[in-house]
């Protein structure tokens, strides 16, 4: 091959590969790493879902799916995140109901985000003012708490419709999968109690009180404990799950303390508290139930969810549109990311 024609196949080469690698990165939005997990924040009052990539912790793109957006979900594939979706007016606990404006019940539903394209491809039934749900081990159904009707929805994701309605309590709204798929844990706010649901049956199994005002539940990985919060109790429940008894209260002391959210690290050996107005996340040791220690991280965080690796967490703060990054080893935060109006849940796909 001559100099010249080795030239013109070495430039031609090289175009080629850029344009290849141009391609792969147009779906992931600018500055996105492709290895890198993607990070979802549901914004409550500006009807849309924020996307951001966990490798540069920016905002890669922002998803309109209507009013309301709250919970949220990753399928157990990784390629659909759920969100659920409410016309009922925004209220705050002593609201009255006759002082608000009609609820849009058209509005109501299970936004279905389709992972690789990032964009809503539909709407599912879900119930009246579905508030946070979960998705069952084989990712054929929905369970969905229905904050005003005091019921909990069955979804069957292959019909898109709801199959069933249990009674729950009153304000129904944190809802947990044990990692076997066989109990659904949702909390009542008025009731101060959590109903279990068998997976199997689709009946309740077991009911107990807990603190006040719970909001969040989740399993150890092990499944042998649940961990309840209380947001006016200002505590977490110790739930010991062959029994569904309460075994211990963990007290989180400090000024406007409100535990909302809640994660446990991958390997178990921590809990992560999101307060509210308190401003801070608690680390509990789950090996003692003792408290670890507490950082702030922004105004109001709701919402949290942790990395795979268990190397970062991510909190909604709603008041001040963002979200918070907190390197867990130093357990500081190391950037805060601008997102939608009043960012509430977040969820994390692999």
């Amino acid at each position: 091959m001559s100099r010249k024609r080795a030239r013109t196949f070495l430039i031609g080469c090289c175009l080629a590969g850029w344009i290849g690698l141009v391609a792969c990165g147009v779906n992931r939005g600018p500055g996105a790493n492709a290895a890198s997990p993607r990070v979802y924040v549901t914004n409550e009052a500006s009807g849309d879902v924020s996307v951001i990539d966990s490798g540069s912790d920016r905002v890669i793109t922002t998803i309109p799916v209507g009013k309301r957006p709250r919970g949220i979900q990753v399928g157990p594939k990784g390629g659909t995140v759920y969100v659920a979706l409410s016309g009922s007016p925004f209220a705050g606990p002593n609201a009255k109901e006759e002082d608000l404006p009609p609820p849009d019940k058209k509005a109501d539903g299970i936004g279905v985000i389709d992972v690789k394209k990032n964009q809503l491809t539909g709407i599912l039934s879900g119930g009246s003012d579905p508030e946070q749900f979960v998705v069952s081990r084989d990712g054929a159904r929905l369970y969905v708490s229905n904050e005003d009707a005091s019921t909990a929805s069955v979804v069957d994701l292959t019909s898109g419709k709801v199959v069933q309605t249990i009674p729950v309590g009153e304000e129904p709204e944190g809802v947990a999968l044990s990692p076997d798929g066989r109990s659904v844990l949702i909390t009542s706010e008025s009731e101060q109690s959590v109903t279990v649901i068998d997976t199997e049956t689709t009946k309740v199994r077991a009911i107990f009180k807990v603190g006040t005002r719970p909001r969040a539940a989740a399993f150890l990985p092990d499944g042998s404990r649940a961990y309840v919060t209380s947001e006016t109790g200002s505590m977490v429940s110790v739930v010991d799950t062959s029994n569904y008894r309460v075994t211990d209260a963990i007290k989180l002391e400090g000024t406007n303390v409100r535990p909302m959210g809640i994660v446990v690290a991958p390997d178990g050996k921590k809990l992560y508290v999101t307060t509210g107005h308190g401003g801070k996340v608690f680390v509990i040791d789950t090996a003692t139930n003792q408290i670890e220690t507490s950082f702030e991280v922004g105004k109001r965080p709701w919402g949290i969810a942790i990395t795979p690796d268990g190397k970062k967490i991510y909190t909604a703060n709603g008041p001040s549109d963002d979200v918070s990054v907190v390197d867990v080893a130093t357990q500081r935060v190391v950037t805060r990311i601008k997102v939608g109006t009043r960012p509430w849940g977040v969820a994390i796909v692999q």
